[in-house]
Protein backbone atom coordinates (compact mmCIF):
# COMPACT_ATOMS: atom_id res chain seq x y z
CA UNK A 1 0.00 0.00 0.00
CA UNK A 2 1.09 3.60 -0.41
CA UNK A 3 0.19 6.32 1.76
CA UNK A 4 0.69 10.41 1.06
CA UNK A 5 0.84 12.67 3.85
CA UNK A 6 0.67 16.22 3.75
CA UNK A 7 1.48 18.25 6.89
CA UNK A 8 4.16 15.17 8.01
CA UNK A 9 5.56 18.38 9.59
CA UNK A 10 3.40 18.65 12.18
CA UNK A 11 2.65 16.59 15.85
CA UNK A 12 0.28 14.89 14.06
CA UNK A 13 1.34 14.12 10.75
CA UNK A 14 4.76 12.90 12.41
CA UNK A 15 2.78 10.43 14.47
CA UNK A 16 0.82 9.45 11.21
CA UNK A 17 4.25 9.06 9.32
CA UNK A 18 5.58 6.82 11.91
CA UNK A 19 2.50 4.24 12.49
CA UNK A 20 1.75 4.30 8.77
CA UNK A 21 5.60 3.47 8.05
CA UNK A 22 5.87 -0.09 9.95
CA UNK A 23 3.41 -1.63 6.80
CA UNK A 24 3.18 1.05 3.96
CA UNK A 25 4.98 2.41 1.64
CA UNK A 26 4.81 6.09 2.71
CA UNK A 27 5.57 9.69 0.92
CA UNK A 28 5.37 12.33 3.69
CA UNK A 29 5.58 15.93 2.30
CA UNK A 30 6.20 18.96 4.98
CA UNK A 31 4.45 22.49 4.31
CA UNK A 32 7.26 23.69 2.65
CA UNK A 33 7.42 20.26 0.27
CA UNK A 34 4.08 20.83 -0.69
CA UNK A 35 1.50 23.73 -0.31
CA UNK A 36 -2.10 22.46 -0.51
CA UNK A 37 -3.48 25.76 -1.35
CA UNK A 38 -1.62 25.71 -4.86
CA UNK A 39 -3.91 22.98 -6.90
CA UNK A 40 -1.38 22.02 -9.84
CA UNK A 41 1.30 21.58 -7.02
CA UNK A 42 -1.23 19.08 -5.80
CA UNK A 43 -1.98 17.43 -8.76
CA UNK A 44 1.60 16.84 -9.51
CA UNK A 45 2.37 15.60 -6.25
CA UNK A 46 -0.29 13.03 -6.18
CA UNK A 47 0.94 12.10 -9.36
CA UNK A 48 4.04 11.26 -8.57
CA UNK A 49 3.46 9.54 -5.55
CA UNK A 50 0.86 7.31 -7.28
CA UNK A 51 -0.84 6.96 -3.61
CA UNK A 52 -3.41 4.61 -2.51
CA UNK A 53 -4.42 6.51 0.81
CA UNK A 54 -4.11 10.42 0.56
CA UNK A 55 -3.95 11.73 4.72
CA UNK A 56 -4.07 15.45 5.01
CA UNK A 57 -2.34 16.41 8.22
CA UNK A 58 -1.91 19.87 7.18
CA UNK A 59 -4.20 22.63 8.86
CA UNK A 60 -4.02 26.40 9.18
CA UNK A 61 -4.83 26.41 13.38
CA UNK A 62 -4.40 29.89 14.27
CA UNK A 63 -7.43 30.27 15.65
CA UNK A 64 -7.52 33.72 16.84
CA UNK A 65 -5.58 35.11 13.61
CA UNK A 66 -7.88 33.94 11.18
CA UNK A 67 -10.16 36.20 12.96
CA UNK A 68 -8.50 39.02 11.55
CA UNK A 69 -6.98 36.69 8.66
CA UNK A 70 -10.07 34.71 7.49
CA UNK A 71 -8.73 34.07 4.11
CA UNK A 72 -5.69 32.33 5.20
CA UNK A 73 -7.81 29.98 7.38
CA UNK A 74 -9.77 29.50 4.14
CA UNK A 75 -7.33 28.51 1.81
CA UNK A 76 -5.83 25.75 4.07
CA UNK A 77 -8.53 24.05 5.60
CA UNK A 78 -11.22 24.15 3.09
CA UNK A 79 -9.35 24.99 -0.72
CA UNK A 80 -6.43 22.95 -0.11
CA UNK A 81 -8.79 20.11 0.92
CA UNK A 82 -10.71 20.70 -2.35
CA UNK A 83 -7.73 20.32 -4.46
CA UNK A 84 -6.64 17.03 -2.07
CA UNK A 85 -10.26 15.92 -3.01
CA UNK A 86 -9.98 16.59 -6.34
CA UNK A 87 -6.40 14.47 -6.74
CA UNK A 88 -7.85 11.85 -4.79
CA UNK A 89 -10.21 11.52 -6.72
CA UNK A 90 -8.48 11.19 -10.20
CA UNK A 91 -6.43 8.67 -8.52
CA UNK A 92 -8.53 6.78 -6.92
CA UNK A 93 -7.00 7.01 -3.69
CA UNK A 94 -9.05 7.45 -0.38
CA UNK A 95 -9.07 10.58 1.51
CA UNK A 96 -8.53 11.17 4.99
CA UNK A 97 -9.13 14.52 6.51
CA UNK A 98 -9.01 15.73 10.49
CA UNK A 99 -11.52 18.09 11.49
CA UNK A 100 -12.26 19.58 15.02
CA UNK A 101 -14.54 20.52 17.46
CA UNK A 102 -15.03 24.05 16.81
CA UNK A 103 -17.05 23.20 13.90
CA UNK A 104 -19.75 22.91 17.08
CA UNK A 105 -20.94 26.31 19.37
CA UNK A 106 -20.57 24.53 22.29
CA UNK A 107 -23.81 25.27 24.22
CA UNK A 108 -24.44 21.44 24.35
CA UNK A 109 -24.28 19.50 27.81
CA UNK A 110 -23.74 15.57 26.12
CA UNK A 111 -21.03 14.78 24.01
CA UNK A 112 -21.45 15.89 20.53
CA UNK A 113 -22.42 13.05 17.92
CA UNK A 114 -21.40 12.94 14.08
CA UNK A 115 -25.34 13.70 13.56
CA UNK A 116 -25.27 16.75 15.87
CA UNK A 117 -26.02 20.43 13.35
CA UNK A 118 -22.77 22.09 13.27
CA UNK A 119 -23.11 26.21 14.21
CA UNK A 120 -19.21 27.22 14.03
CA UNK A 121 -18.68 30.33 16.52
CA UNK A 122 -15.85 30.85 14.92
CA UNK A 123 -13.62 31.59 10.81
CA UNK A 124 -11.48 28.48 12.18
CA UNK A 125 -14.59 26.92 12.77
CA UNK A 126 -16.32 27.43 9.57
CA UNK A 127 -12.87 27.01 7.58
CA UNK A 128 -12.95 23.50 9.18
CA UNK A 129 -16.53 23.17 8.48
CA UNK A 130 -16.00 24.10 4.97
CA UNK A 131 -12.84 21.78 4.47
CA UNK A 132 -15.08 19.13 5.97
CA UNK A 133 -17.79 19.20 3.01
CA UNK A 134 -15.05 19.83 0.25
CA UNK A 135 -13.17 16.23 1.55
CA UNK A 136 -16.77 14.36 0.34
CA UNK A 137 -15.35 15.39 -3.20
CA UNK A 138 -13.40 12.57 -3.26
CA UNK A 139 -15.66 9.86 -3.64
CA UNK A 140 -13.56 7.88 -0.91
CA UNK A 141 -13.28 9.84 2.17
CA UNK A 142 -13.38 10.10 5.68
CA UNK A 143 -13.08 12.79 8.13
CA UNK A 144 -11.68 12.18 11.57
CA UNK A 145 -12.78 15.08 13.96
CA UNK A 146 -9.91 15.25 16.27
CA UNK A 147 -9.85 17.87 19.52
CA UNK A 148 -7.19 18.79 21.67
CA UNK A 149 -4.40 17.19 20.60
CA UNK A 150 -1.20 16.42 22.62
CA UNK A 151 1.78 13.79 22.20
CA UNK A 152 3.61 16.10 19.38
CA UNK A 153 7.14 15.50 19.45
CA UNK A 154 7.48 19.31 19.09
CA UNK A 155 5.79 19.11 22.58
CA UNK A 156 3.45 23.00 22.08
CA UNK A 157 0.34 21.90 22.87
CA UNK A 158 -1.62 22.88 25.68
CA UNK A 159 -1.31 19.69 27.68
CA UNK A 160 2.45 20.05 27.39
CA UNK A 161 2.21 23.73 28.73
CA UNK A 162 0.52 22.32 31.70
CA UNK A 163 2.78 20.02 32.21
CA UNK A 164 5.82 22.28 32.33
CA UNK A 165 4.55 24.24 34.71
CA UNK A 166 3.61 21.56 36.86
CA UNK A 167 7.43 20.19 36.87
CA UNK A 168 8.29 23.72 37.79
CA UNK A 169 6.06 23.74 40.49
CA UNK A 170 4.66 26.73 38.77
CA UNK A 171 1.04 28.36 39.25
CA UNK A 172 -1.48 26.62 36.61
CA UNK A 173 -3.95 28.72 34.65
CA UNK A 174 -6.75 26.24 33.63
CA UNK A 175 -10.40 26.39 32.95
CA UNK A 176 -12.56 24.49 35.07
CA UNK A 177 -15.74 24.90 32.97
CA UNK A 178 -14.19 24.20 29.18
CA UNK A 179 -15.35 20.46 28.47
CA UNK A 180 -13.13 18.50 26.54
CA UNK A 181 -12.25 15.18 25.10
CA UNK A 182 -8.17 15.36 24.53
CA UNK A 183 -6.80 13.39 21.70
CA UNK A 184 -3.22 11.90 21.73
CA UNK A 185 -1.77 11.27 18.82
CA UNK A 186 -0.72 8.30 18.89
CA UNK A 187 -3.92 7.17 19.42
CA UNK A 188 -5.32 9.26 16.31
CA UNK A 189 -2.48 7.67 13.99
CA UNK A 190 -3.47 3.87 15.03
CA UNK A 191 -6.96 4.83 14.19
CA UNK A 192 -6.59 6.02 11.02
CA UNK A 193 -4.44 3.14 9.92
CA UNK A 194 -7.89 0.82 11.53
CA UNK A 195 -10.07 3.29 9.01
CA UNK A 196 -7.69 2.22 6.21
CA UNK A 197 -7.64 -1.36 7.14
CA UNK A 198 -11.43 -1.67 8.25
CA UNK A 199 -13.04 0.48 5.20
CA UNK A 200 -15.79 1.48 7.14
CA UNK A 201 -18.81 3.58 5.35
CA UNK A 202 -17.57 6.60 3.87
CA UNK A 203 -18.23 9.93 6.16
CA UNK A 204 -17.55 11.76 9.15
CA UNK A 205 -15.81 9.60 12.17
CA UNK A 206 -15.08 11.28 16.18
CA UNK A 207 -11.43 10.47 17.14
CA UNK A 208 -10.80 11.19 20.37
CA UNK A 209 -9.77 9.52 23.16
CA UNK A 210 -12.92 8.29 25.61
CA UNK A 211 -13.72 9.85 28.84
CA UNK A 212 -15.13 13.50 29.03
CA UNK A 213 -13.10 15.89 30.98
CA UNK A 214 -12.57 19.39 32.19
CA UNK A 215 -9.03 21.65 31.81
CA UNK A 216 -8.38 21.57 35.43
CA UNK A 217 -8.98 17.65 36.04
CA UNK A 218 -6.17 16.87 33.00
CA UNK A 219 -4.13 19.32 34.96
CA UNK A 220 -4.86 17.28 38.39
CA UNK A 221 -4.24 13.89 36.75
CA UNK A 222 -1.31 15.67 34.94
CA UNK A 223 0.17 16.23 38.57
CA UNK A 224 -1.02 12.88 39.95
CA UNK A 225 1.04 11.12 37.46
CA UNK A 226 4.15 13.40 37.85
CA UNK A 227 3.96 13.03 41.67
CA UNK A 228 4.22 16.81 41.95
CA UNK A 229 1.61 18.79 43.75
CA UNK A 230 -1.31 20.30 41.45
CA UNK A 231 -1.17 24.39 42.07
CA UNK A 232 -3.81 25.13 39.69
CA UNK A 233 -5.49 29.02 39.10
CA UNK A 234 -9.07 27.63 38.16
CA UNK A 235 -10.71 30.02 35.99
CA UNK A 236 -13.98 30.90 33.68
CA UNK A 237 -13.91 30.70 30.11
CA UNK A 238 -16.15 33.96 30.09
CA UNK A 239 -13.14 35.74 31.99
CA UNK A 240 -10.79 35.25 29.43
CA UNK A 241 -10.80 37.75 26.78
CA UNK A 242 -9.74 35.79 23.46
CA UNK A 243 -10.17 37.04 19.96
CA UNK A 244 -11.96 34.15 19.00
CA UNK A 245 -14.88 32.47 20.58
CA UNK A 246 -14.07 28.53 21.67
CA UNK A 247 -17.22 26.05 22.77
CA UNK A 248 -17.43 25.90 26.32
CA UNK A 249 -18.42 22.43 26.00
CA UNK A 250 -16.62 20.52 22.84
CA UNK A 251 -16.93 16.74 24.11
CA UNK A 252 -17.08 14.65 21.38
CA UNK A 253 -18.84 10.67 21.45
CA UNK A 254 -16.47 8.22 19.76
CA UNK A 255 -19.51 6.20 19.47
CA UNK A 256 -19.76 5.96 15.99
CA UNK A 257 -15.93 5.13 15.60
CA UNK A 258 -16.59 1.85 18.72
CA UNK A 259 -19.44 1.16 16.07
CA UNK A 260 -17.07 0.36 13.14
CA UNK A 261 -14.77 -1.56 15.70
CA UNK A 262 -12.53 0.45 16.20
CA UNK A 263 -11.77 1.62 20.54
CA UNK A 264 -10.35 4.69 21.50
CA UNK A 265 -8.15 4.18 25.15
CA UNK A 266 -8.87 6.68 27.96
CA UNK A 267 -7.64 9.93 27.91
CA UNK A 268 -6.02 8.90 32.13
CA UNK A 269 -4.33 6.28 29.74
CA UNK A 270 -2.79 7.97 27.26
CA UNK A 271 -1.74 10.84 29.21
CA UNK A 272 0.05 8.22 31.42
CA UNK A 273 1.72 6.65 28.12
CA UNK A 274 2.79 10.26 26.84
CA UNK A 275 4.84 11.07 29.87
CA UNK A 276 6.30 7.38 29.90
CA UNK A 277 7.39 7.75 26.49
CA UNK A 278 9.37 10.94 27.10
CA UNK A 279 10.64 10.24 30.71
Amino acid sequence: MRVLVTGAGGQLGRAVVRRFSASASVTALTRQDLDIVIETDVLQAVLAASPDVIVNCSAYNAVDQAEDDPSAALEANAFGVLALARAARNAGAVLIHYGTDFVFDGTASAPYRETDVARPASNYGVSKLLGEWFAADAPAHYVLRVESLFGGERARSSIDRILEAIRREEVVRVFSDRTVTPSYVDDVAEATVRVVEFRPPHGVYHCVNSGVTTWDVIAEEAARLLGRPALLERVSADSVKMRARRPKYCALSNEKLRGVGIEMPPWQGALARYLQRVG
